[in-house]
């Protein structure tokens, strides 16, 4: 079966909105940046849309240099990405890691944003995935997402008002594999690269914010409840794990290497 890398999706700060890429080198631990910056609370744990849904209209990009985000009503944040910083101890879904203090700045623009204590890190060290061999930054758990563009399809069919693909924050958009395709493939050649699908993705609650508002809803937990829940909760999209590295580009070929 083949089909065509329709998106690439790169998060440079966790929870914040995505930047659209045209192409890309993959690299052991996903996209470029992807994740490379996260918010914490006064204790290490990272802060996510799950508590904060207005972290949605953050709009970061980086270019390995500087982090600029922007944000409703707020001068831009231009931040020069520091590597001298404190080392400090964080926790992601249970799990530590270290991140690299930004600095004062960074934190009191983020803290007046979100009206909530905070600190910016930047990740540093290696972090393992809970499966599959990989390394991950700050991402949740694996760092790759991909999505078929016709199971969102399917989807909108059971809504009464369509969704944006960006509500699930793929990094990688596939058309051609068919409604929930990527559920029956193992490894998938995309382009140069060949990444192996390692586990199903447990939806939360942040697909219940629109990404252009902040706004929650109930929508498309809801629906997905009906007709995509498992043992381990209600399950669209699958994390990935690269196994060989390369470009990517949007329009490149996708290929089933390995079936399930």
């Amino acid at each position: 079966m083949k089909g065509t890398l329709t998106e690439l999706n790169a998060y440079p700060l966790k929870s914040g909105g995505g930047t659209a890429l045209r192409s890309a080198e993959l690299t052991a631990r996903g996209l470029p940046f992807d994740r490379e910056f996260m918010l914490v609370d006064p204790g290490g744990r990272f802060l996510s849309q799950r508590e904060f849904a207005r972290m949605a209209l953050l709009s970061p990009s980086y270019d390995g240099e500087v982090l600029t985000v922007g944000a409703p009503n707020a001068a831009p944040l231009v931040h020069k990405a520091a590597d001298d910083g404190e080392v400090l101890d964080v926790r992601i879904q249970r799990k530590d890691c270290q991140g690299i203090d930004q600095g004062d700045e960074a934190a009191t623009w983020f803290a007046e944003f979100l009206g909530a204590e905070c600190r910016l890190v930047r990740f540093t060290g290696r972090r393992e995935t809970s499966r599959g061999g990989g390394e991950v930054m700050f991402a949740d758990g694996y760092p790759l997402l991909v999505i078929s563009q016709e199971s969102l399809d399917d989807l909108n069919t059971r809504l009464d008002e369509p969704l944006p693909m960006n509500r699930f924050r793929p990094s990688l958009v596939v058309e051609g594999l068919g409604p929930y395709g990527e559920d029956d493939v193992r490894l998938l050649r995309v382009g140069e690269a060949v990444i192996e699908m390692v586990k199903p993705c447990n939806r939360c609650l942040i697909t219940t914010t629109d990404q252009e508002t902040g706004e929650r809803g109930r929508e498309p937990l809801r629906t997905l409840a009906t007709y995509r829940t498992a043992e381990r909760g209600i399950l669209f999209g699958y994390n990935a794990v690269p196994r060989s590295l390369g470009t990517l580009t949007v329009g490149d070929e996708v290929e089933v290497v390995e079936a399930r």
